[in-house]
């Protein structure tokens, strides 16, 4: 069985699926690889316009496997550290991706999966989700993911969870920025991100993805802003979709 599966529609809707439901979608060397591989290569491709990522029975993800993580202690440094990079660039994958990534989140998202969780542009989860940066309580820090759950939910924050190793509920994570959506609908709710979505132009909704995180590594905005509008503005997409709505139609990326 793979660690993952993938699947597309006509629309260019392809939900990624984590495929290890009995433990709990827990990632080993498999996972990380098809999942690296397959955010990689759907982002490259033009007829994909959004990616919904979600897990497969009970929760969606319980972090690292444990077996996976013995196997490693078990390794030299340079092992350790071979595998600690394929990690997070499996992470760095899907946070740069191009396309859109909704999360959809079930169950529990610990340690890493709270990772994956920030690393998703849109997340929405069901009301009895349970979510914690435990790794402190196996005696190991959430190093790999640090950059992005810090990015999405900021440095106070970051010292409470990461530090505690505290559970805390979806109602919480909506309150500190991990999550957007709190549903119990979670597919109806996902569908309704995912027609938001497809009525945007994919070049802009890419440039702007490539724009925000672009923002948060610069002091002097001004000069990148003006240059990002000027080209999206004189760009194919930007002119249809000024024309469209000048001429009261629909531009040519919706379907």
């Amino acid at each position: 069985m793979n660690d993952i599966t993938v699947e597309a529609d006509e629309r260019g809707v392809v939900r990624v699926i984590l495929n290890r439901p009995a433990v709990h979608n827990a990632f080993n060397e498999g996972m990380i690889g098809e999942l690296t591989d397959a955010f990689a290569d759907l982002g490259k491709q033009d007829g994909v316009r959004i990616i919904v990522l979600a897990g497969n029975g009970a929760n969606f993800s319980a972090g690292a496997d444990l077996n996976w993580m013995k196997r490693a202690a078990e390794q030299d440094e340079y092992a350790n550290r071979e595998d600690a990079l394929a990690l997070a660039k499996m992470f760095d994958t899907l946070n740069t991706c191009p396309k859109p990534v909704v999360g959809l989140i079930q169950g529990a998202a610990l340690g890493g999966g709270v990772g994956l969780v920030a690393c998703c542009d849109v997340v929405i989860a069901q009301p009895e989700v349970s979510f914690g940066l435990t790794e402190v309580r196996l005696g190991l820090i959430p190093a790999v993911i640090s950059p992005f759950v810090i990015a999405k939910v900021g440095q106070s924050t970051a010292r409470r969870y990461m530090l505690t190793g505290e559970h805390f509920t979806a109602a919480e994570a909506l309150r500190i920025g991990l999550i957007h959506e709190v549903a119990s609908a979670l597919e109806a709710e996902g569908a309704k991100v995912v027609e938001a979505l497809l009525a945007g132009g994919p070049e802009a909704i890419a440039d702007a993805k490539d724009l925000i995180g672009d923002i948060s590594k610069m002091d002097d905005r001004s000069d990148l802003t003006a240059h990002r509008i000027a080209t999206r503005r004189a760009s194919d997409e930007g002119r249809e979709g000024i024309a469209a709505f000048l001429e009261r139609r629909k531009p040519n990326w919706t379907v």
